[in-house]
């Protein structure tokens, strides 16, 4: 059994960031095996867990996902662990809009049979502080607020007055932290900035975290808590039976046939999930990461292409100077190799982003916004392609401050369902490039299908 527990907050910018961040370094320092976990589709955070942890952070999404592969997908990445902790997102019964609590943290700590720690801030109530945490503990008797931890307390005093008042909630205090300048993360316009960026000032701030939690939190409490969860939840997920590949003596296109598979990381592109290259390797693919950066040339042998999200606009002008690595993108998109981008990925192939040319794939030009493009989203595919094929449904999610015009080429990669009916992306030849992140787990037939065709 792995020991487990879920960090929440009554609403977004309560501190749970920077308190999970903190017990998980703190954990990890006791020499714990900590599996670093976080709810809905957040890129960034699981980036400052790894950093805590030295595991790959993983991400729970009901929409993306389904409710039914939370669990299997939590045991499947705290495999081998003491203790997993679970960030929640935005306030603990935010969900999908107009979804009721699905993708909620709620549902989640429901579905894995965990307790709850609510992160509150604290900076400006003393004695209403319990009558929030008695509703949030009261709201759904399903799910258990075992403690709270207090955050940006101003003084000793200002503390006294709310454990006072929390003595009569019956839920005990199991933490309380002062506002630590040095222990801060940068932000921008999608939120902190990522570890990859900032590494040697990210492992400072890991590092003052954990202080403040060590000096601020009774870890012993947490870790009890955490042992309180009843046993596993679920089998976990094999991404081996997800592909089709399971019990097989060999994977699929063992030897000179399994084909290669470029992965673009570094700075640029940082967002992915884990599970995604779990499944190309379950399938039968090499995967080989380069950084667009660095990287003049392709990985040798490259059949096939995946550019996930990030931030291109922030690195648009050392993109663009590396002129020989754009040539080879396009070389293999022209060729007919199957690629699929995401986001960033989609910019990096359009013809230019703020005015630096990018590879030229596609006939489309990207360019910072003022708007903030935000929400799940439910899709269609509208055509064939190396990513899937026409009428396969999926759940995705948009997450930019850029824009592309046109939005969508002659052969649109989705059809949008919801918030609104729009068709968006592109598919030429093996490419398959749009806004829409996705979480593969959901539908592990695009992984495989994808192979296939790179394999072909």
């Amino acid at each position: 059994m792995v020991a487990r527990l879920v960090v929440a907050a009554p609403a977004s910018g309560s501190g749970k960031t920077t308190v999970v961040t903190g017990l998980m370094a703190a954990f990890a320092e006791r020499g714990l095996a900590v599996s670093p976990h976080k709810v809905g589709p957040d890129y960034i955070d699981p980036g400052y867990h790894a950093l805590a942890t030295g595991r790959r952070g993983r991400n729970l999404d009901a929409y993306l996902c389904g409710t039914e592969l939370i669990a299997p997908l939590f045991e499947h990445g705290a495999a081998g662990c003491d203790l997993a902790v679970v960030e929640g997102v935005m306030g603990l019964f935010d969900g999908a809009a107009g979804q009721g609590e699905l993708a909620s943290t709620a549902q989640i700590a429901k579905l894995l049979r965990a307790p709850v720690v609510l992160v509150v801030d604290a900076s400006s109530q003393s004695r209403s502080v319990a009558a929030l945490v008695h509703g949030f503990a009261s709201w759904d008797p399903e799910v258990r607020i075992g403690g709270v931890i207090l955050n940006k307390v101003a003084s000793d005093r200002h503390e006294t007055m709310l454990r006072e008042a929390l003595d009569e909630s019956g839920v005990p205090v199991l933490g309380v932290l002062r506002r630590v300048p040095q222990a801060r993360t940068p932000s921008r316009h999608l939120g902190l900035v990522p570890v990859a960026e900032r590494q040697p000032e990210a492992v400072d701030s890991v590092r003052a975290l954990a202080a403040q939690v060590r000096a601020g939190c009774d870890l012993e409490g947490l870790l009890a808590l955490a042992r309180s969860a009843p046993g596993p939840a679920a089998e976990a997920w094999d991404p081996g039976v997800a592909c089709g590949s399971a019990g097989q003596a060999h994977p699929p296109y063992a030897g000179h046939r399994r084909p290669r598979i470029a992965v673009a990381g570094g700075p640029a592109f940082t967002f992915s999930y884990a599970e995604h290259a779990e499944l190309l390797t379950a399938a039968g693919a090499e995967v080989v990461a380069f950084d667009p950066l660095r990287d003049e040339e392709l990985p040798e042998g490259t059949r096939g292409l995946v550019i996930g999200g990030g931030f291109p606009e922030v690195y648009a002008p050392e993109l663009s100077a590396n002129e020989p690595l754009r040539k080879a993108v396009a070389e293999l998109a022209f060729s007919g190799a199957p690629i699929a981008a995401e986001c960033a990925g989609l910019l990096y192939l359009s013809r230019s982003l703020d005015g630096q040319p990018m590879c030229g794939v596609l006939a489309a030009e990207g360019r910072m916004s003022e708007r903030l493009t935000l929400g799940y989203r439910d899709a269609v595919a509208v055509c064939d392609s190396s990513f899937a094929q026409a009428g396969t449904r999926m759940r995705g999610h948009e997450f930019h401050r850029t824009v592309l015009e046109p939005g969508a080429g002659p052969s649109a990669a989705w059809g949008m369902r919801q918030p609104a009916r729009r068709l968006e992306g592109f598919v030429q030849q093996g490419v398959h490039a749009s806004y829409l992140h996705t979480h593969w787990a959901g539908r592990p037939d695009v992984a495989r299908r994808f192979v296939d065709g790179c394999a072909r």
